[in-house]
């Protein structure tokens, strides 16, 4: 049971940035960053290997969000530049085998809020 504490959620304009972090228990399968806006189906953003650093990312997110790991922390941070109104969403950090291929993992953090105002 792989244990997710998400951080760093909040509310910024248009053009900004901000740095969400996810806390592991473990660092035995891939973790990663989805998102669900209201009325919207859940997708992933990012997605990282802790072993091998391989990383993947939506397209929507390419060249303005970054997934980088602290093996040393089991911290997996997603550093959100040029932020735009359509991020607005909840954030998920999960994990598992899945994940790194893009599909839903097997554990879940709660969830943390993050807004964009125009």
């Amino acid at each position: 049971q792989v244990q997710l504490v998400e951080s760093g959620g909040g509310l910024v304009q248009a053009g900004g940035s901000l740095r969400l972090s996810c806390a592991a228990s473990e660092r035995t399968v891939p973790t990663g960053w989805f998102r669900q806006a209201p009325g919207k189906e859940r997708e992933c953003v990012a997605a990282i290997s802790w072993t091998s650093g391989s990383t993947r990312y939506a397209d929507s997110v390419k060249g303005r969000f970054t997934i980088s790991r602290d093996n040393a922390k089991n911290t997996v941070y997603l550093q959100m530049n040029s932020l735009k109104p359509e991020d607005t969403a909840v954030y998920y950090c999960a994990a598992g085998r899945s994940v790194i291929s893009g599909r839903p993992g097997d554990y879940w953090g709660q969830g943390t809020q993050v807004t964009v105002s125009s």
